[in-house]
């Protein structure tokens, strides 16, 4: 196997096992919490430290990044996953909320640490011509570990504990560091990084037409899919329907996506990104009319798989917008910051369409999302309409 082919892939499975490790404790953190006399308030607030940590540590992963140091960069959010799962092991073992909420903050900061070098590593070693299909492929390695993890979650606490489920989140970060040595050490990475210490990073580049806009254009993207993840098993819950209904609807979107990333990846090479953004937010918008139609099971599963199938054709033609040509010397960086506008779109969905519900009820805020994905359809265009060339 050629060198460079390898050494993707290994960083493909390191990122499949860190994202494993992280979602297999997604579907215990509440219930958990719970058994630990959390109130309703604590419980939302433990579940969400570890998005709030990992937004504002994107910048220091960046900077980490930009100075030669991916490979360390993935290695030490994956070792700091470990430290996060023998501290969860702990607060199950001690019955302390706090060490739980500290050990989240921790696997908040190793995901700002980890992911913008490996959004970057992909760009780094794709092979000429392929960036968009090596984005999908890194993609795809990020959705199955998502999808796979929290039903391994479930399964693993229901039959082994939490204790026993939380130490898979060991086992797994443990993994993933290993799988990234043997890149570390690959010479010719050395040598890489040695040049591009030499550079010298100025990140008033980041300020290009086609990274702004596919960053803009990702923050309504998930401003919009908020309204899904957070008020559609809100509604749910108070119809009495029980939670694997939700369940379900998420695993259809991650089929789908994961299905689709290779392809949006390969047409976006092919065709340049803002052809396949357009179909996919055009699938993604029909999705959310499907929804606004048929909110319940069966046919609201319908509309997961469209939805699922536009993000898979958006998401990797996205990436490569925005960081397909940007200089490797501030690459990493590129990608924590375009990576923080999904964070602040979601955290942003959350607040603005929570006050929509607080005054039309859950069923409210579905009529809205068509219109924020237009929103993200039209930024995408915008270095188009303002008289430039798609890269």
């Amino acid at each position: 196997m050629d060198r460079t082919l390898r050494d993707i892939w290994l960083l493909n499975f390191s990122t499949f096992f860190f994202f494993l490790g992280i979602s297999v404790v997604n579907p215990i953190i509440s219930p958990f919490a719970i058994t630990l006399e959390a109130t309703p308030f604590l419980v939302g607030l433990v579940a969400g430290v570890a998005s709030v940590v990992s937004l504002f540590s994107k910048p220091i992963g960046g900077l980490i990044g930009d100075r030669g140091y991916r490979f360390h960069a993935m290695m030490a959010g994956n070792l700091l996953g470990m430290l996060a799962g023998i501290l969860y092991i702990t607060s199950a073992l001690l019955g302390n909320l706090w060490i739980f909420a500290f050990a989240r903050a921790i696997h908040g900061f190793s995901m700002g640490i980890f992911f913008p070098s490996s959004l970057s590593t992909a760009v780094d070693l794709a092979p000429e011509g392929r960036i968009g299909e090596t984005l999908g492929w890194r993609g795809m390695m990020f959705s199955l570990g998502n999808i796979i993890g929290p039903a391994l979650g479930g399964y693993l606490s229901d039959t082994l504990g939490f204790v026993g489920a939380f130490s898979f989140t060991v086992i797994f970060s443990f993994v993933g560091v290993t799988l990234v040595v043997p890149v570390w050490r690959d010479g010719r990475k050395k040598a890489a990084r040695r040049e591009e210490r030499r550079e010298k990073a100025s990140y008033s580049e980041l300020l290009r037409s086609y990274f702004l806009a596919a960053s803009l254009a990702l923050f309504f993207f998930s401003f919009s899919y908020a309204g899904v993840i957070t008020y559609l098993p809100a509604l749910y819950k108070i119809l009495g329907m029980p939670q694997s209904v939700f369940g379900f609807y998420m695993m259809v979107i991650g089929i789908a996506s994961f299905i689709m990333r290779l392809f949006g990846g390969r047409s976006a090479d092919r065709m340049g990104p803002i052809p396949v953004i357009r179909e996919g937010m055009l699938l993604v918008i029909l999705g959310y009319i499907i929804l606004l139609f048929n909110k319940l099971p069966p046919y609201s599963y319908l509309s997961a798989v469209v939805i699922g199938t536009g993000f898979g054709l958006s998401v990797p033609a996205m990436q490569l917008m925005a960081l397909g040509n940007l200089p490797a010397r501030i690459r990493t960086m590129g990608s924590s910051v375009y990576t923080m506008f999904f964070d602040l779109g979601m955290l942003g969905g959350q607040v603005a369409l929570g006050y929509v519900a607080n005054l039309e009820g859950y069923a409210g805020v579905f009529p809205l999302l068509p219109f924020i994905a237009a929103a993200s359809l039209i930024i995408v265009h915008a270095p188009l309409i303002m008289g430039g060339r798609e890269k």
